[in-house]
């Protein structure tokens, strides 16, 4: 009797272990793919593809939403880029991806313009990929709140690169330590945050924040300077001379993006 009441003792410490908030949440990975293109033919192009046949195909192998923004139109890029964000699970579910399209005829047959297009007409002039994890503080992705028109939505997609690795992770502390609870508060309803793992620019952290319009979104970071939780961590020493460089890119959600 001792034997079982000690095993079913064990049994109820283990599930409200692995219930409890202090359980550490598996974190996502994810993929930001930016696609530089040349003309309206080339745009056309890829919008057909993501739409009709990496997006659907996406889903096929587990990505639950995919994202797809383009400059707004005052950025200086407006009109030569889009911006790809895909959520994986795991690592596995990565490096798997292209050899399941690969295989997936239906896949090959939706995109075929885009995948078998010749080297006189390619559908981009390049193709730049940054690999993410989760922060700890929001290890999963999040869907905008936002239900205005997409055309309309400002989304701030923002790369904050340090100086050193040392740095780096002090501002990464910084982000789950508090700065991602004023985003909240704010209600700035961000998609993610990521750390780099490889891309271009590193050590840098990578997140999106998302907004009705530019008028909201100027005011969202006037808010953001005066909050008195962000005064109080500021300046601490710990989080000095952090961010080395700011680049920000202000993007709208295309109208079969799911984010």
């Amino acid at each position: 009797m001792k034997k079982i009441n000690l095993i079913t003792s064990l049994l109820i410490l283990a599930v409200t272990f692995l219930s409890s908030t202090s359980f550490a949440q598996k974190r996502d990975f994810y993929e930001l793919r930016t696609y530089h293109f040349e003309n309206a033919e080339q745009e056309a192009m890829l919008d057909d593809y993501l739409a009709n046949a990496f997006i659907p195909a996406a889903h096929k192998y587990g990505i639950a939403k995919v994202g797809v923004f383009k400059p707004i139109a005052s950025q200086p890029n407006a009109g030569k880029a889009i911006y790809l964000f895909l959520p994986f699970k795991s690592m596995n579910d990565f490096v798997a991806l292209e050899g399941k399209l690969a295989k997936d005829q239906a896949y090959q047959t939706a995109g075929s313009a885009y995948i078998n297009a010749s080297h006189t007409n390619p559908p981009y002039k390049r193709i730049e990929s940054s690999l993410l994890q989760a922060m700890s503080g929001q290890p999963k992705f999040a869907e905008s709140k936002l239900t205005n028109a997409k055309k309309d939505r400002v989304y701030e997609l923002r790369s904050y690169e340090a100086a050193t690795e040392r740095l780096y992770q002090a501002k990464v502390k910084m982000f789950n330590s508090g700065e991602m609870d004023i985003f909240e508060k704010l209600n700035c309803s961000p998609i993610f945050y990521g750390e780099t793992i490889a891309g271009a620019n590193m050590p840098n952290l990578v997140y999106m924040t998302t907004h009705e319009n530019m008028d909201i979104r100027n005011e969202h970071w006037k808010q953001f300077g005066t909050d008195p939780d962000w005064l109080g961590m500021r300046d601490l020493p710990e989080y000095a001379n952090t961010v080395s460089r700011n680049d920000t890119k202000l993007l709208y959600p295309v109208e079969y993006s799911e984010l």
